[in-house]
């Protein structure tokens, strides 16, 4: 299936593998690049070496030439050196969870990196086209992690109607179903993270893929509980303890949090405090939830890294009530795709069904004919 944006990233499948902290490592991007998906390396929560290490280590598990992307925090006080390190190694996708500046873009596109960043808002594509970002991956509500409230089947259509770029459609997909009626509303692909999150491919440890499997739609809730910003993610006992937690205790959490996290990404505290000045740039958020932002990576890792779902947070789309198996990503891709084809199959009968039985001339039908005029 080819569509405007396997075109654009040179991906065999219209499939984006969605950079999720913790997740998204060398053993799954590789596994999603491998099936002919597009694979997206999570990048925040590594230091540069550890960046350039695990590029280095997807390269090594796909054959040569193969498409890859890496995500990277735009707000982030090292983005400049990040994205320099992704031109350096070649990598052929640079994708982003917030906008970049039109002088990142510019000096990606300039070394060959395809841009797409993930929006949330058509106003924030149409800020990112304008700035020659290549595509865009449209989140709705439904998707997992930060997300907001408007729904994909109303955000999409505005999106696609907004831009003249490839548009990726993620919140919500986990199928071929999924992907052909993506394509419907005029989307070149679908992006997927708790699909690819539930995979054979993912390090996520057995306990927490079993919370997973084992939830229904309606165990995944929103919170602003985590860092002060709308969070879909699994409904938990510590989610709760969170929601109930007074003021003060949160921002104590957040310190100690923010101390854990600046040692695993290798920020200095003035680099930090310049991420939390970006973060608050042109947003309503205060500095409390600034500082609560620290929760989110170090809770993450809790449970993604350490199976600990007693003391993380696992983010999540609305689909994990409707995954119920671990298929590797090759299992997985070659399911969706044949879904899909068959899905166009039976619309493309049920065409011809229609049109073998509707009226050929330009006449009203007989049953409406007859009735009496109007008046």
């Amino acid at each position: 299936m080819r569509t405007a944006f396997t075109e654009l990233v040179g991906v065999e499948h219209p499939l984006v593998q969605t950079g999720m902290g913790w997740v998204a490592g060398p053993r799954l991007v590789s596994g999603a690049a491998d099936a002919g998906a597009l694979g997206i390396l999570a990048s925040a929560t590594m230091t540069l070496d550890q960046l350039r290490s695990a590029v280095r280590e997807v390269k090594s598990r796909i054959p040569d030439g193969t498409p890859f992307g890496v995500n990277l925090r735009a707000d982030a006080g090292d983005a400049a050196e990040r994205a320099q390190l992704i031109i350096d190694e070649g990598v052929r996708v640079a994708s982003f969870a917030l906008a970049p500046s039109k002088e990142l873009i510019g000096r990606l596109k300039d070394a060959g990196v395809v841009v797409i960043p993930s929006i949330g808002a058509r106003r924030h594509a149409e800020k990112v086209a304008a700035w020659g970002a290549d595509a865009v991956i449209v989140q709705g509500g439904e998707g997992g992690g930060h997300t907001g409230d408007v729904a994909t089947t109303v955000l999409l259509p505005q999106v696609v109607d907004a831009v003249d770029i490839p548009v990726i459609a993620a919140g919500g997909f986990s199928d071929g179903r999924g992907l052909v009626a993506a394509l419907s509303y005029g989307a070149a692909g679908i992006a997927m993270g708790t699909r690819f999150l539930l995979t054979s491919d993912s390090t996520v440890p057995d306990a927490v893929k079993a919370e997973y499997l084992k939830a229904t739609v309606k165990d995944v809730t929103v919170t602003t509980a985590v860092d002060g910003l709308p969070h879909r993610m699994l409904r938990t006992e510590l989610v709760d303890s969170l929601e109930r937690a007074g003021r003060t205790r949160a921002l104590v959490r957040a310190v100690r949090h923010a101390a854990g996290f600046r040692k695993l990404s290798g920020l200095s505290w003035s680099q930090m405090v310049r991420d939390g000045l970006a973060m608050k740039h042109g947003k309503d958020l205060s500095w409390s939830q600034v500082l609560l932002a620290a929760n989110t990576p170090m809770l993450l890792k809790a449970s993604m890294v350490e199976g600990r779902t007693d003391l993380g947070v696992m983010a999540s789309g609305q689909v994990a009530g409707v995954i119920d198996d671990l298929p590797s990503c090759a299992e997985l891709v070659s399911r969706v795709m044949a879904e899909a084809q068959q899905v166009l199959e039976s619309l493309e009968a049920l065409t011809s069904r229609t049109s073998r039985t509707s009226p050929t001339s330009l006449e009203a039908p007989h049953s409406l004919r007859t009735l009496p005029p109007p008046g």
